[in-house]
């Protein structure tokens, strides 16, 4: 038996000397390779859209892009349109920048949310005129319903309902149709600007004018007061 122990000793150091030099268990490596694919996929939508707009924004094309089997977008995402809703809520590091808005009343920290918001698309225009003509057309019925998604929708409610907490917001109002009428407004202006009709110089006063006239009337003397001290 002795005889053996210098040999097992040596494979043990082997071994755990393997360990040390690749310390990530298998899960590990598997999510972070799945993340990293995911990652290629949504820049690849991205290149396509910039490039082609929507008539090349196939799983096919996204595939090649991102040089995966073509398989691999569907079983990340599966669908385009999930894809497209990817490629919408890359903004990197929104929730860092919002997360300062902490301090802020409810109703400036919402319209501090939709200013970020913009602040993206005025600075990438091109590409996000491209994306929200897709999503606006009238072929992308799918695409809008993914795009203004539950995630998205209570996001924006938990912010009115913040408001109300705060009693900034009339006692008794529907926060969900509050909800609507600032999403068809937000919708309008980017209408207008996908059309060419509204300089990007002048998108975020629009949207700000919009979502602030909405909510001057649903809210009480209190919230008037927050919103003219912003």
């Amino acid at each position: 038996m002795s005889t053996h122990r210098p040999a097992e000793r040596a494979r043990s150091a082997a071994l755990s000397a393997t360990r040390a030099a690749d310390p990530a268990p298998a899960g590990g490596r598997r999510e972070s390779g799945k993340s990293e694919r995911r990652a290629r996929i949504v820049q690849a939508a991205r290149d396509l859209l910039r490039e082609h707009g929507a008539a090349e924004l196939s799983m096919r094309a996204i595939a090649a892009r991102a040089q995966v089997s073509p398989a691999t977008p569907y079983n990340l995402f599966g669908s385009k349109r999930a894809v497209l809703v990817s490629v919408l809520e890359d903004i990197r590091d929104f929730g860092k920048f919002f997360a300062g808005a902490a301090r802020l009343p409810p109703l400036q920290r919402l319209l501090h949310a939709a200013a970020l918001a913009v602040g993206y698309y005025e600075r990438d225009p091109d590409f996000y005129r491209v994306l929200w003509k897709t999503i606006l057309g009238s072929e992308a019925g799918e695409d809008r319903s993914a795009i203004f998604n539950p995630k998205r929708d209570a996001f924006w409610t938990q912010l009115l309902q913040d408001a109300a907490d705060a009693g900034h917001l009339r006692p008794g109002l529907d926060l969900t149709a509050l909800r609507r009428a600032l999403d068809a407004g937000f919708r309008g202006t980017m209408l207008e600007w996908v059309a060419g009709d509204l300089p990007t110089a002048q998108l975020q006063a629009a949207v700000g004018f919009g979502y602030g006239l909405a909510l001057r009337g649903a809210a009480t003397p209190a919230g008037l007061a927050t919103l003219d001290a912003g």
